[in-house]
């Protein structure tokens, strides 16, 4: 008896920043699920928002190396999610509104999305109305887990610890720039690091020692996103977990990053791959590891999260004393990136983490299914 494959809708890249460190995590996990439980469809967004049905990550690696290359040698048909069925059904092309050629639905979408336009709710959206099953973080929880400000409030509100921040919107810099800088002086001591509210991977962060580094840091982070977010700077060592579950998530051990830099910047994480991983970590009393366990499960709850987000802290190395830094609904997922790390430690393998999150997509969307949306 031939036991019939789901059929995998894995979408990637995307209108971010973020768009390259994208591409190689789902590359990843494309190369990593199993062929003898899934059908696999790769589904590409490009930077310029066509999507690409059937076209692999490494063709937008290339493109981007080689703009000659283009979009010309894929298809290029821009097509809308449906799923749910088991019979063929048409997808629709989201230019022209034709329907395209009828083609077998799929079963679930993996969204493999950082930043914005993937990471914020946004195409979390789309998934909803279309009612289709997605992996990762519904519509509230991704967009919350994206923007740093919103996602601050919620964590003091949840008795989470904070470091200082401040927080601009691009209209005051734009009216009084120099009040701007004023006021993060006047509030925050130097060294200060300033962040695009809305974005991950360290894309737009830079740390400030004095006023001529804040300006340009604050100059740079305006240009990715309207809102900006300014924290009080620490001497400080890096830890993170991984939380996995629905209703009863799990989380791992607890892992530390290590780099040769003053923070772990994009370059660190992505270009020259200097930031390293001890996990479990192991210069952190038991006690301590088990507090931020704790914490990140109380993170991800106050959040309201599911599927699988990576909760990071701070440890202020002059008081000794714990932060929590963010939460990253869609962390980095290539098979050496830090959160299939931390679960391959906690002994759930890469293969095994990509199905255990199809499997709470599917959990999820049958749970959804039993509710009524109308009298």
């Amino acid at each position: 008896m031939t036991i019939k494959k789901k059929r995998i809708g894995v979408v990637f890249g995307g209108r971010s920043g973020e768009h390259e460190v994208s591409l190689n995590s789902a590359a990843s996990a494309l190369q990593y699920l199993d062929r003898e439980k899934y059908e696999v469809i790769p589904i590409a967004i490009t930077e310029q928002g066509n999507w690409l049905w059937g076209v692999e990550p490494e063709k937008l690696l290339q493109a981007r190396k080689d703009p000659a290359l283009g979009e010309s040698q894929a298809d290029t048909s821009a097509v809308a999610v449906k799923a749910g069925s088991d019979a063929p059904q048409s997808l629709i092309d989201l230019q022209s509104g034709n329907p395209l050629s009828s083609v077998e639905a799929l079963d679930v979408f993996f969204p493999i999305l950082h930043g914005p336009h993937g990471e914020d709710g946004t195409i979390q959206g789309l998934f909803e109305m279309a009612n289709v099953p997605y992996v990762g973080c519904g519509v509230l929880g991704s967009a919350i887990g994206m923007d740093k400000e919103i996602m601050k409030k919620i964590f003091h509100m949840a008795g989470l610890p904070l470091v200082a921040s401040l927080t601009f919107k691009h209209h005051s810099w734009e009216r009084n720039p120099e009040d701007v800088l004023d006021t993060i002086e006047q509030r925050l001591p130097y060294p200060c690091f300033v962040k695009p509210a809305n974005l991950g991977s360290s894309v737009g962060v830079n740390k400030a020692r004095d006023r001529a580094e804040l300006e340009r840091a604050v100059k740079l982070a305006f240009s990715y996103d309207r809102k900006i977010v300014v924290e009080q700077g620490h001497a400080v060592r890096e830890f993170s977990c991984a939380v996995l579950g629905n209703d009863e998530p799990q989380v791992s051990v607890v892992g530390e990053v290590l780099h040769g830099s003053d923070f772990n910047s994009y370059e660190a994480k992505y270009v020259n791959h200097t930031a390293q991983f001890d996990i479990p970590a192991t210069h952190i009393p038991d006690e301590q590891a088990q507090e931020l366990r704790a914490m990140a499960l109380r993170a991800y709850k106050a959040l309201d999260l599911n599927g699988m987000a990576r909760v990071d802290f701070f440890l202020d190395t002059d008081t000794n004393t714990y932060y929590i830094n963010e939460v990253n609904t869609m962390p980095g997922f290539e098979k050496t990136s830090l959160y299939p790390q931390l679960w391959a430690v906690s002994g759930l393998s890469y293969p095994q983490l990509l199905d255990r999150l199809i499997q709470l997509a599917q959990e999820r969307y049958a749970e959804k299914q039993q509710r009524r949306y109308s009298r």
